[in-house]
């Protein structure tokens, strides 16, 4: 008897010390360290590449095409944690249809840029982004849309208490990644060993911005409770956007860019 229990205690230290050395492995799943191809590549004309530089000397790539409709904001996406920019060209694509600009953002570690990502991190690289906003006269609060997808949407809320936006939309945003991790490995005390947590139910009141909130209720990566939970604590002026049959990662087999362009046009 006394064997056994001494073997569960083995193995339950072993998977949790597995799991506290390698959970930046799991969160930021960069995957291959090449650069995606060019823009053109992924059917997306006269996008121009942009290295913006981050105070810690680290290149970020980023597509970036102007507005060709007057008085259209310009999209600043955050991608989440997985593959590099060129998997999002069919969604910005969408964008840069109805007139938009877009400037599309890489993280440090992903897309071939160098680095390691982690939240304090990612929150350079995105104060990286406003710097270049604001160098290029752009004016945050009527020009730009902050778009934040999944563990972009943490970086999203971050920015969001620090500045003001046109709005900002949170595709499948999580209350935390300490509460992603709680309930994805219950019998570990996750508050205790998650080092970086995004805490975004407890920024949420903090936002200032229109906030448009989307996510499907099928989610499962990211329980759609989460995404609900942190809509019902923003501040006004909000909306949401809960798809019946949607998961994490088809929300555009949708058409979700048609709730965003009628949530900026009001």
């Amino acid at each position: 008897m006394f064997k056994y229990i001494f073997s569960i205690i083995v193995i339950y230290l072993f998977f949790g010390l597995f799991l506290y050395i390698f959970q930046r492995k799991l969160i930021f799943n960069v995957g291959s360290s090449d650069k995606p191809k060019k823009p053109k590549e992924y059917g997306l004309i006269n996008m121009q590449e942009l290295q913006i530089f981050t105070e810690d000397g680290i290149n970020l790539l980023c597509w970036y095409r102007q507005a060709k409709v007057k008085n259209t904001p310009t999209l600043v996406y955050f991608h989440g944690n997985s593959f590099d920019i060129g998997e999002r060209a069919y969604r910005i694509e969408r964008y840069i249809n109805y007139g938009w600009g877009v400037l599309l953002v890489s993280w440090r570690g992903f897309s071939g840029n160098q680095g390691i990502p982690n939240e304090i991190n990612l929150y350079k690289d995105a104060n990286a982004i406003m710097n270049w906003i604001d160098n290029n006269n752009f004016d945050k609060k009527k020009d730009i849309v902050l778009y934040g997808e999944s563990l972009g949407a943490g970086v999203a809320v971050e920015m969001g208490t620090r500045y003001s936006f046109k709005s900002i939309i949170l595709e499948a945003p999580f209350s935390s990644i300490v509460n992603i991790a709680q309930k994805r490995y219950k019998i570990f005390p996750a508050k205790y060993l998650v080092k970086d947590k995004f805490d975004n139910l407890s920024k949420m009141n903090k936002i200032l911005s229109p906030i448009l909130i989307i996510s499907g209720k099928k989610d499962e990566v990211v329980p759609h409770s989460q995404s609900k939970e942190l809509y019902n604590i923003a501040n006004k002026p909000k909306d949401c956007l809960f798809i019946d049959e949607a998961m994490h990662n088809n929300l555009y087999d949708f058409e979700i860019e048609k709730k965003i362009i009628e949530f900026n046009n009001q």
